[in-house]
């Protein structure tokens, strides 16, 4: 079973800004807190192939993650897909950037999870936490973004 969840946002800064931002993943810690650290590899600017490797708390449990860079389209466009193996992952992911009029940008977050092994149970219960909380991670990428870019 595997299942999406998404949040769209509007972002009060210049897509390229928002862009670069979120395409540096050593960002996340600042508006996802199951992220306790996180590293690029290799440690040179983001392109397709770059890995981005974690260690996150889910359900109590801490985990290594590694998220591999599949697309990236600036500033409109960011994929990934999680290439560890765990019992539930993001086969897919992803950023789409839509510029604003007043230098704002919309931002929609997906991910798709999926279960493996004993994920395959656990994949829905990870999916209704994950819907639950969209808005709220929306709204965490949201305000990190705000404060770490400068307005123009």
């Amino acid at each position: 079973m595997s299942g999406q969840f998404e949040a769209t946002i509007e972002i009060d800064r210049p897509v390229e800004a928002v862009f670069d931002y979120l395409a540096d993943g050593r960002n996340d810690p600042q508006f996802s807190p199951r992220v306790l650290t996180i590293e690029r590899v290799p440690d040179a600017p983001t392109a397709v192939g770059t890995v981005f490797r974690s260690t996150v708390k889910d359900a109590g449990m801490k985990t290594s993650r590694e998220f591999r860079i599949t697309e990236l389209e600036a500033p409109v466009r960011i994929r990934w897909a999680e290439v560890s193996k765990n019992s539930v992952t993001a086969s897919e992911g992803g950023y789409d950037l839509e510029p604003m009029a007043s230098d704002k940008t919309r931002v929609r977050i997906f991910n798709v999870l999926e279960g493996h092994g004993l994920g395959k149970l656990l994949v829905g219960l990870a999916l209704t936490a994950a819907r639950k909380d969209a808005a709220g991670f929306g709204a965490r990428i949201k305000a990190a973004a705000e404060a770490a870019i400068p307005p123009r």
